[in-house]
Parts: structure tokens; C-alpha cells; sequence
């Protein structure tokens, strides 16, 4: 499954990064923690955090991370938004909670 397809599934709104949204969906990976994500996050995982600065965009190139699911509505910077678009890097939001969007996305991913 690809980027798209679970933005679609889930009602997730794109906000920047269209150009990655036929990358494929290995999984998912939650935390707030860059230093976390870093060091456990692997290559093809949806990233879902609240955190919405540049430096998000850092690891998720450094990991080669699908996207990146911003929680509770949260919007990117500008600068984020900015490298997302320069990384091809989708980045997406979601009105729910960490929670709740981290279950539906399990759900999709492992039927």
C-alpha cells in the first residue's frame, strides 16, 4: 500500500510533499522523541508525532520514512512544510489522537 492509498483510507488531509505519495507503506512508528525515532524508526514507516519543526524532516530523510502523520489537526511550519516539499516527503494531519490514528492505521496495515 502506498502513501495515497492510506491518506485516503484513513481521511487524512495532504498537506505538503505530493510528490512522495507513491511511496510505500511498511509500517508505522509513534513518538515525539527525535532521538527515539532515529534510533528505532525504519525505512518505509509512516511517522506519527505532534512535533511540527524542520528538524522532523531531518530524520525522516536521514530514515527514509514514507511520511509523516501530524496528530490532533497540528499544521507543519513553514520550514517544514518547505523541506517536505524539497524531500518529497509527504506530510499529512489528522483531526484524531495519537492513539486512535496510530489503531486505525494498524488495522489497515494488518487486516
Amino acid at each position: 500500500m502506498n502513501v495515497k492509498e492510506v491518506a485516503e483510507k484513513l481521511g487524512l488531509k495532504v498537506i505538503s510533499g505530493e510528490n512522495g505519495l507513491d511511496r510505500e507503506v511498511k509500517g508505522g512508528y509513534v513518538s515525539d522523541l527525535l532521538s527515539d525515532v532515529m534510533g528505532s524508526a525504519n525505512a518505509g514507516e509512516l511517522w506519527i508525532t505532534l512535533q511540527t519543526h524542520k528538524n522532523v524532516m531531518a530524520i525522516a530523510s536521514l530514515k527514509d520514512l514514507a511520511a509523516i502523520i501530524l496528530v490532533k489537526g497540528f499544521e507543519p511550519d513553514p520550514d517544514m512544510e518547505e523541506q517536505s516539499n524539497a524531500e518529497d516527503i509527504p506530510v499529512l494531519n489528522s483531526d484524531l489522537d495519537t492513539f486512535t490514528i496510530t489503531g486505525r492505521l494498524f488495522q489497515l496495515l494488518n487486516p
